[in-house]
């Protein structure tokens, strides 16, 4: 039996190994440094047409970085909200984009708090901005700063994880702003999730005969019951949902993800440190605002809504989100399903994940060249 430690405590972000990939990353990392020039000059955009671009962009009061990369800056612009909270995609692109490049502009942005844009900022001024609904403003100035840069009319708005709470309030708010709305990993209804991933976790520990789980989890049942819900009891319940795959299918652990920012070009080792040290920085002031998310009321949506779901997700179950699908109206709506895949779509099945998004999703982005709506 692996142990491991639970370094994200939010019930949607991601768990096991991280802290000590994160304390890893804080160390003089020079020995990477061959590697990531390789991946640097796989990644360099050369076409005529392209985009690679790194900036910082004054939203909402602070500094964010951005990320923009694309083989055709004619392509349709998808804006690809991170999870978390805190837990930035700008390290880990190299591991799953360069293929979606060629259909899309790509463009990422470390959150409030998250990676670059946390150090990049005096955290005493910030930390009284951690608050749902400046992330939600966060999304929809970000949005408005990229149409003018980039030259578009909409974009296409997609959220993982923690990124999907505030992206879809985002595209609710400012519906005028995009295309289509993107869901991977979508949190529907944060106590809802709790409680699925618990039971899946429970179950498969009886099955599989796991004493020492059940004996775990036993101490905070009923989960999440009429008990407050604290960073102790999360980290008790995620525990042994991601064990079971509920982070990634068929895997007890995501060492590739956590261990990531070591290769990437994009990160100084200072800038790996302010992963872990965002994530902590954040966590605490957002707990409780998380813990109320509840969209399962919203009944119609204003745009094209997808939902790309991981079978096995135990992070952030799917089933309230086919559920949520099923009901809500919309002037187009559809779920896919990632069949071999958890919480973690883009890295598990990035083959799909771009058959899906050219498949379903680029025919909505009116804006481009030679593409009409569906």
């Amino acid at each position: 039996m692996k142990r491991f430690v639970v370094r994200f405590f939010v019930a949607f972000a991601l768990a096991a190994g991280a802290f000590t990939a994160a304390a890893q990353a804080c160390k003089d990392t020079a020995a990477y440094e061959p590697a990531r020039k390789i991946i640097a000059d796989l990644g360099r955009i050369e076409t005529p047409n392209g985009v690679q671009a790194s900036y910082k962009a004054r939203i909402n009061g602070i500094d964010q970085w951005v990320s923009v990369r694309g083989q055709d800056r004619d392509n349709p612009i998808i804006l690809f909200v991170h999870g978390g909270p805190a837990s930035p995609l700008t390290p880990t692109l190299w591991q799953f984009q360069r293929p979606l490049e060629e259909y899309f502009t790509m463009v990422t942005y470390d959150q409030r708090g998250a990676g670059k844009t946390f150090v990049a900022n005096d955290e005493a001024k910030v930390a009284d901005t951690v608050h749902i609904p400046n992330f939600v403003d966060d999304v929809i100035a970000m949005a408005d700063d990229v149409r003018t840069r980039y030259g578009k009319r909409k974009l296409i708005l997609m959220g993982h994880s923690w990124g999907t709470i505030i992206g879809m309030q985002a595209a609710l708010k400012r519906p005028d702003l995009f295309h289509a709305y993107i869901g991977i990993g979508q949190v529907i209804d944060v106590r809802e999730n709790e409680r699925i991933s618990f039971d899946y976790a429970m179950a498969t520990a009886k099955r599989k005969g796991n004493a020492e789980a059940v004996r775990e989890m036993e101490a905070i049942a009923p989960y999440p019951g009429n008990t407050p819900i604290t960073r102790e009891r999360i980290i008790a319940a995620r525990k042994w949902a991601q064990y079971y795959g509920g982070l990634t299918a068929y895997r007890d652990e995501s060492a590739y993800f956590h261990r990531a920012p070591l290769l990437s070009p994009e990160y100084t080792d200072a800038e790996r440190c302010a992963v872990d040290a965002g994530n902590v920085f954040t966590l605490g002031r957002i707990l409780p605002e998380f813990l109320a998310v509840d969209m399962s009321g919203v009944r119609e949506f204003p745009i094209p809504v997808l939902m790309f779901m991981g079978r096995h997700d135990y992070t952030t179950p799917s089933e309230p989100t086919d559920a949520w699908l099923a009901q809500v109206k919309a002037p187009y709506k559809r779920g896919v399903w990632f069949e071999h895949a958890s919480h973690m779509v883009p890295w598990e099945e990035p083959g799909k994940l771009l058959v899906s998004l050219v498949q379903y999703v680029r025919p909505l982005a009116v804006d481009a060249p030679g593409v009409t709506a569906k």
